[in-house]
């Protein structure tokens, strides 16, 4: 039986999604396509490897035709587009924030952001570091979002007013609205961070 990479990283992704991260091994891909352990290895020649092809596939797809022309819109849409690509498999942001992946659709996505912030009139450093910036808030508040818990604390009533006198304040608004909405927030605090960085270097 022949086997593609592309139907190894398919097999493993559908480990991901069905079992969780901590599930998924070179045997249990081997499994899911009743194929030997060595078939897998051929394509991806330890775990570590497998987990790089799949924090890769979980990228692919950019659509780089379809993103808007203003370099703000553009921005948002890619972080959306990101954020809605890690969101559609289980565990995919812990995945992707354990490893440093150099693959071709990691590759776009980073390139991708970094051309529009240089188009716009951003020096380079402020282009790759804000591509950083960005890329790290969509994994932190998805990874936060994959693996939140249904009992979580009360916070309104965790903090004693003495010793956390400023979480106790806003203790209403810690757990509040959507993580959506959280993103989108946060989302909308840098691109004013960079509106106004660009504002400063004209």
């Amino acid at each position: 039986m022949v086997v593609s990479r592309a139907a190894v990283v398919d097999a493993a992704l559908d480990v991901l999604d069905e079992e969780g991260l901590d599930k998924v091994t070179m045997r249990a891909v081997a499994d899911r396509l009743g194929v030997r352990h060595n078939t897998v290895r051929w394509h991806a020649d330890s775990k570590q490897r497998l987990l790089v092809l799949m924090s890769d596939a979980v990228l692919a797809g950019l659509d780089t035709d379809a993103l808007p022309v203003p370099w703000e819109e553009r921005v948002r849409a890619l972080a959306r587009w990101c954020r809605g690509a890690i969101l559609a498999h289980r565990d995919a942001a812990r995945l992707i924030a354990g490893l440093a992946t150099t693959e071709t659709n990691t590759y776009r996505f980073a390139d991708t952001m970094i051309q529009t912030l240089l188009d716009a009139g951003f020096a380079p450093r402020t282009a790759a570091w804000a591509n950083w910036t960005v890329f790290y808030l969509i994994l932190g508040i998805t990874q936060e979002q994959q693996a939140q818990s249904a009992e979580a604390p009360d916070l309104a009533t965790a903090f004693g007013d003495a010793e956390f006198p400023a979480l106790r304040e806003a203790s209403a608004h810690l757990t509040a609205g959507t993580f959506d909405e959280r993103f989108e927030f946060a989302l909308d605090m840098q691109v004013t961070a960079l509106r106004a960085e660009l504002s400063r270097s004209e």
